[in-house]
């Protein structure tokens, strides 16, 4: 019995000793949306504070993003180590079905708990004992694992945690005023809010998200003027993070991760899905609105997710829908479920939020929602740059630097994949996570 309870105690103390060690170690990942790794070498990119951190670890060739290649999925993807089919977020939201011969719609006001079917690394670190944090990351409303949290959601402020609102002092007019402000101005709040989580809790494990590279990527283009300018300018937010852990005493205890989602690319054209489906009579326009859809077509950027919603004609109304996109100007494939599997995407037959068929663009073409216009299958876009294309494509390549504890200095590695992220953080805190599917990228690295 001794020996027993002697061996229990020793294990206990183990326990005990790992979370003490755990509790000393901190990460902070930031996430620049829409910032493509091609830019990171680009001389016409001023990015200071983001190659410093290169320079002093590792920066891959590239990241290879979740399929859609879009914010909240891929977001996802990061911090739980699976593709869509493992985590369920295709979407900026959770798409909903009205009923048959109605269109899909996209609902972002949704919970962590009703979006995401898979454990997070910041689920698992809180359930730990460790200190956790997220700033306008996806997927995070109402989450029970953050300590500190505004998540990236509509109505925002309504859904974060109290005592961070009081710290920034977003309360009554400057709370009204937060969803009118700029995309910029809010990164610098998010920026500010980062700042005063790591100065006062000093988290383990942190996730922020910048928005305006992403925004400023879509309305004028990458490598462009105004893109480079927002590139710049995310530079320096990610410089004020870094002085906050500085600022704090815990910067050898902090391992930096900068990533994005996504890459982008430019696209002169776009292809107008739904006008085809009007015209092949699959769709019903009335009064300048969507009224009816027997086949419907959500746009992600450079594909769009196809839906029937009509069981009884399910089989015809695809089969109409394939001819018709078959023929279409700038769609490069018809994706059907026999291939889901190879993108990481689920089977609609075990998920009801995925499309019964997926189409993906030319590269210069990119997809919009418009069914209203009278002929234009192809019209001239309204926004000069995109992302979503299938996660081959290599523009869509997304940013992986890491700096700090555990990574060596001054390597450049090949392409990693988005889910690779959760399993590097997870050995970093020496916390186990079996779920995930990706691979510790800096295991095999020389220390």
């Amino acid at each position: 019995m001794r020996v027993r309870w002697t061996a229990l105690l020793f294990s206990c103390l183990l326990l005990v000793g790992s979370t003490a060690q755990a509790n000393d170690r901190h990460v902070v990942v930031i996430c620049v949306d829409g910032l493509p790794a091609y830019l990171l070498d680009d001389e016409q990119v001023p990015l200071p504070a983001i190659r410093a951190l290169a320079r002093s670890g590792v920066q891959a060739e590239g990241m290879i993003p979740a399929n859609p290649s879009v914010t909240w999925p891929n977001h996802t993807s990061m911090t739980t180590g699976v593709w869509p089919e493992g985590h369920g977020v295709l979407f900026n939201g959770v798409l909903e079905r009205p009923g048959p011969g109605l269109p899909v719609v996209v609902n972002p006001r949704k919970d962590q708990k009703e979006m995401v079917f898979a454990p997070t690394i910041y689920d698992v670190a809180h359930e730990r004992g460790l200190k956790t944090a997220a700033i306008n990351w996806p997927c995070t409303r109402n989450s029970t694992t953050l300590d500190d949290n505004m998540p990236d959601v509509p109505e925002a402020l309504d859904h974060s945690t109290p005592r961070l609102l009081e710290a920034l002092g977003l309360n009554g007019e400057e709370r009204a005023k937060f969803n009118k402000q700029s995309a910029l101005v809010r990164d610098g709040i998010w920026t500010d809010a980062a700042c005063q989580v790591i100065a006062e809790h000093k988290p383990n494990l942190m996730f922020v998200h910048l928005l305006n590279v992403d925004g400023t990527h879509h309305k004028y283009g990458p490598k462009t003027p105004a893109g480079n300018t927002a590139v710049a300018f995310a530079d320096t937010f990610v410089g004020r993070i870094v002085k906050a852990i500085d600022d704090a005493g815990i910067r050898d205890k902090t391992t930096i991760f900068v990533v994005s989602d996504h890459g982008f690319q430019t696209i002169p054209k776009t292809i107008q899905p739904n006008v085809v489906l009007r015209k092949g009579n699959l769709l019903t326009v009335e009064g300048g609105k969507l009224t009816a859809a027997r086949v419907h077509a959500v746009p992600e950027g450079g594909i769009a997710m196809v839906y029937a919603t009509v069981p009884e004609s399910r089989e015809q109304d695809l089969a109409a829908a394939r001819k018709l996109f078959e023929a279409t100007e700038g769609i490069a494939e018809v994706v059907l479920p026999d291939q889901f599997a190879k993108y990481g995407l689920p089977q609609p037959a075990d998920y009801p939020q995925m499309a019964d068929m997926v189409i993906a663009a030319k590269d210069g073409y990119g997809f919009s929602a418009t069914a209203t216009d009278d002929d234009d299958v192809i019209a001239s876009t309204a926004t000069l740059g995109t992302h979503g294309f299938l996660s081959n494509n290599p523009l869509m390549r997304a940013t992986f630097i890491a700096s700090g504890p555990g990574v060596p200095e001054g390597k450049r590695i090949g392409v990693v994949n988005n889910i690779d992220l959760t399993p590097t953080i997870a050995k970093l805190l020496d916390i186990p996570f079996p779920d995930a599917t990706g691979k510790d990228v800096l295991g095999n690295l020389a220390r």
